[in-house]
């Protein structure tokens, strides 16, 4: 296949890993992966924010640039953005009265998906070659739970892999609270939620707690290095990426 990735704005900036561990893995498995140069934002920001006329203004350019046909699967390493591509707008397009998005963005969101679903359930691949020999919590992020609905594809994935431990999450559907903006207009309210989910991570005795969204990772990860816990937060790309046992 030829795969376009978009690297969303957080993985550029804060987290390249994780889009670089998307391609490494893809490419192992035979395929091409492309970076349209043209992409920005997907416009998810704004549109949460109730700044929709801006949204939708980043979203047609979203559209325009990945919208080839060349291209036969758009892949990001962020359940939310591909939430907001595939379901948010035509929805956002349909209201603003804009026919012609609103038809683009529902043909293209078929193609567009979540690295663990292109793998499980439209490659049919659950072993990537990854060997990572730690002990893990996978974390299930809020956008790809309830709103993509991609299961147990992450840890089908993880399952797979080489010397990997998978460990019980207490509780591991709960929000850790970030949400967005959510989590800076209602701190007190995120940190709370934060907290839970930390203490849910020590009682796990994970090394390593991994999902499929950056911005889950940067919450829980920041909580983590404010508490001098041990444990580390690495994007679930970059599991899959890993050839190699960690060093001693």
């Amino acid at each position: 296949m030829r795969i376009a990735l978009f690297a969303t704005c957080l993985a550029d900036t804060l987290a390249p890993r994780a889009a670089i561990a998307t391609t490494v893995v893809l490419e192992r498995l035979g395929h091409e992966v492309v970076f349209p140069a043209g992409q920005t934002c997907c416009g998810q920001m704004h549109a949460n924010s109730g700044y929709r006329d801006e949204g939708l203004r980043i979203a047609r350019g979203f559209v325009r640039t990945f919208a080839d046909e060349r291209f036969d699967a758009v892949v990001a390493p962020s359940g939310s953005c591909v939430a907001m591509l595939r379901e948010q707008l035509p929805q956002l397009a349909g209201d603003a009265g804009d026919a012609g998005l609103a038809t683009a963005a529902l043909e293209l969101g078929e193609r567009v998906f979540e690295l663990s679903e292109l793998l499980v359930r439209e490659l049919g691949v659950e072993d990537v070659g990854a060997t990572f020999p730690r002990r893990v919590a996978y974390h299930p992020a809020c956008h790809s739970l309830r709103v993509l609905r991609i299961g147990d594809a992450p840890l089908q994935l993880l399952r797979a892999v080489r010397g990997l431990e998978l460990v019980d999450l207490p509780q591991a559907t709960v929000c850790c609270g970030f949400g967005g903006l959510f989590a800076t207009k209602l701190h007190e309210v995120s940190g709370a939620m934060l907290a839970d989910k930390l203490a849910a991570l020590r009682a796990s005795g994970a090394e390593v707690c991994t999902a499929v969204d950056g911005s889950c990772l940067l919450h829980i990860g920041g909580g983590l290095r404010r508490a001098g816990a041990a444990t580390e937060v690495l994007h679930l790309a970059e599991i899959l990426a890993s050839t190699e046992p960690a060093a001693a």
